[in-house]
């Protein structure tokens, strides 16, 4: 299977004649090939995490459902921790009118390590009708929620229209973060990263919740509850790595071999092919950095790697040098912990993860 990126698929250069699309096409249209993977059912690895209710599982378990109505959100996690993998899903968004609303796909040890967890993020924020999903992904280590590592993007599709993969492979050496097997951000474990590189055993987590506080235009639109409810869909479930129990914080198997099969798997590894989908994907899609804000980094973190194409697009605050910003103000908010990990019994409302995001309409 190959995924063949158009530039025509861009919304900034749709306008473009199509004669000229399609000598762009030959130029930088990408071939990505797709990974093998091994799908679960959701009772082989996961659990609801809270609002029962709210959660619709297929028949056949391999699909499940998570809705936020009036009453509340929903969420899932994984029946184990994992020391390292690769955590995969196709997931399609609600559609139509999704202001307010955050359907969030990561990684966490909050529940364990409440006040040094480590976290790995993919947030996808909602909008009014005819504007896109936008979503960002972060990075947390040892509780640094002072230091967020976030990065800001549009797509190159409407994710409501049909699922799509997205997947994030985290190992001692890199994190690698995917969206339909095109590598859109590639986190180094450099020496001086210390306790900021994620090292922990993680849950993955998927959650839908309402963040109308912040999530569009700063808070100003709120999520409207006419559309309900609003559904999540996640399936072709994947997680790979050396399991730990959530408890007893050790593992049954040798950690050591199973991190160097995962190290061997081919997404752990961005071929030539997919630094140039990365490129492209970056170049069109991200508008916002932290390695380029130099209001919040005098200094970029270490693990930044400066790439001069980027540099010219972005101010010092890390948004794009043009006259529409899609970003807007930051806020940080403490979504609170609905249950705790070791009780295992999901609650009725709440999602419980700290956050650093921005949002525009």
């Amino acid at each position: 299977m190959e995924y063949h990126i158009h530039p025509c698929a861009s919304r900034r250069i749709s306008l473009l004649p199509l004669a000229l699309c399609l000598v762009l096409s030959i130029t930088i249209t990408t071939t990505v090939s797709a990974f093998n993977r091994t799908t679960i059912r959701f009772d082989e690895g996961y659990t609801p995490l809270f609002s029962d209710f709210n959660i619709d599982r297929s028949p056949d378990d391999k699909t499940v459902r998570l809705l936020l109505n009036r009453l509340s959100g929903s969420g899932i996690i994984s029946s184990d921790y994992y020391n390292y993998g690769f955590f995969s899903a196709r997931i399609k968004m609600p559609a139509n009118y999704t202001a307010g609303i955050v359907v969030a796909f990561y990684t966490s040890n909050i529940d364990t390590w409440e006040k040094n967890h480590d976290e790995l993020d993919f947030e996808f924020l909602g909008n009014v009708n005819d504007r896109p999903w936008r979503f960002q992904t972060n990075m947390y280590g040892g509780g640094s929620v002072s230091r967020g590592r976030e990065e800001r993007y549009r797509l190159w599709f409407d994710p409501s229209k049909e699922s799509h993969q997205y997947s994030i492979f985290w190992s001692p050496k890199n994190i690698i973060f995917y969206v339909d097997d095109i590598p859109i951000r590639e986190v180094i474990h450099h020496p001086d990263l210390g306790g900021d590189y994620p090292s922990k055993p993680m849950s993955l987590y998927a959650t839908i919740w309402d963040a109308s506080s912040w999530a569009t235009n700063g808070g100003k639109v709120k999520v409207n509850y006419e559309y309900e409810p609003f559904a999540a869909e996640f399936k072709d479930l994947v997680l790979e790595g050396c399991r730990v129990d959530p408890i007893e914080q050790i593992s049954s198997t040798n950690c050591t071999d199973r991190i160097a099969r995962l190290i061997a798997q081919e997404y752990a590894t961005i071929k030539p092919e997919g630094r140039k989908a990365m490129k492209w994907f970056r170049e069109r899609y991200m508008y916002y950095s932290y390695c380029y804000d130099n209001l919040r980094y005098k200094v970029p973190p270490p693990e930044c790697v400066i790439v001069p194409t980027e540099k010219e697009r972005f101010r010092d605050t890390g948004r794009l040098r043009e006259k529409m910003r899609f970003g807007g103000s930051q806020k940080r908010i403490r979504r609170g912990r609905s249950s705790r990990r070791r009780s295992r019994k999901p609650a009725a409302s709440g999602s419980g993860k700290e956050v650093a995001a921005a949002a525009a309409v």
